[in-house]
């Protein structure tokens, strides 16, 4: 991967000051960019058009222009593409970002594709408030909520490796919307994770779900690509699996778990991103010591908020076709599970006073290579 000295570093910044989004030239060929002009209108400083967005006729349907914006603005190593239809961004792995393994963590990873949704949402004109709403949700008085969230992650980054990451969103349904991750690394080009996720639309008052209205599926599908566009092909996957219900008494579990003030979102309710967190406390030691973490599928069933206390349930999930045992580890209905697959863990968190739902997950777990 591109590792960058400070010096380096500074390379970097200087190119997103200077307003370039593409390779440096120590690093590869530089990719060719648009062609497509500013325009002027008199009196009036012109900017550069980042794309167009046309509609299925060809007709140009949406112009996204770069803005002077803020100081962040200028500085972000991310844009839209050439058609406008996703959006790429590049990341410095930092130090406290990296954990045990010296790498990456996966909050790092699901922190990052956070960041790169709201600013691919920013960069097409939606809110700015942490809700990345449409002109007919806001007075409707509506946001998006995360229903599913799916991550791979096939290798991990180390602290000042540089990545690349795109994303994009397309309708799912009359009920959401679909975003959809791909992480590279930015040395090599090659493919070190995909993400996809599910987003439903809720009022902001009442708290309850809402339909995708025909006018708000207008505004977000202008900015979709034409054809569906997975960044996980569905079969032989995780991502659309149903999560069953992990039953009480679970085999490990982590109890009393409060959300700190540092947990709490824009929206003052508890991050997507804590939940994983919470979900890895009750992971056996063993499997964290000798495994490192392949996928994460998580699906959000409740809010959790400031003052609410959460329980971390965890137990084995069987995956057929095991045949040699790990005598340490027994699935939920007491048979050994094999110790050269994959292994897979069903989650559950709960609030402690009354056990209600608030996460379903799965994670699966690959042996940690060699050192």
């Amino acid at each position: 991967m591109l590792k960058l000295s400070c010096n380096g570093l500074d390379r970097v910044h200087s190119f997103a000051q200077c307003g370039f989004s593409a390779r440096p030239a120590c690093v590869g060929p530089r990719r060719r960019r648009s062609g497509i002009a500013g325009f002027r209108s008199p009196g009036v400083k012109a900017f550069p058009v980042v794309a167009v967005v046309s509609d299925r006729d060809g007709a140009v349907a949406s112009r996204v222009d770069a803005e002077a914006g803020t100081l962040a603005d200028r500085l972000r190593l991310g844009s839209l593409t050439e058609d406008g239809l996703s959006y790429k961004e590049k990341f410095i792995v930092r130090s406290y970002e990296v954990g045990i393994n010296k790498t990456a963590t996966v909050e790092t990873i699901a922190n990052l594709l956070q960041e790169v949704g709201c600013n691919h949402a920013q960069s097409v004109g939606y809110s700015t408030d942490g809700f990345a709403t449409t002109p007919t949700m806001r007075k409707l008085r509506l946001i998006w909520v995360t229903a599913r969230m799916h991550i791979e992650i096939y290798k991990y980054p180390a602290w000042s490796d540089v990545v690349e990451i795109e994303t994009w969103c397309q309708g799912e349904g009359r009920v959401g919307t679909r975003r959809d991750f791909i992480m590279k690394d930015f040395a090599t080009d090659q493919v070190i994770g995909r993400a996809t996720s599910k987003w439903v639309m809720m009022n902001q008052d009442t708290r309850r779900l809402q339909k995708v209205s025909d006018d708000v599926r207008e505004e977000v599908l202008v900015y979709c690509p034409r054809e569906p566009r997975l960044a996980i092909p569905e079969e032989d996957s995780n991502c659309l699996k149903k999560i069953p219900k992990l039953e009480d008494p679970a085999q490990y579990s982590k109890v009393g778990l409060v959300p700190r003030r540092a947990d709490l979102d824009m929206n003052q309710h508890v991050n997507n991103v804590a939940y994983i967190g919470w979900v890895l406390e009750s992971m056996p030691q063993e499997i964290i010591d000798s495994h490192e973490l392949h996928s994460i599928t998580l699906d959000y069933r409740r809010e959790c908020g400031q003052h609410d206390v959460v329980d971390s349930l965890t137990g084995v999930e069987m995956i057929q076709g095991d045949a040699e045992a790990v005598p340490e580890l027994k699935a939920t209905n007491g048979s050994a599970i094999s110790k050269e697959a994959k292994q897979q863990f069903l989650h559950l968190l709960r609030l402690s006073t009354n056990g209600l739902e608030i996460n379903r997950g799965r994670t699966e777990w690959r042996k940690k290579a060699p050192r």
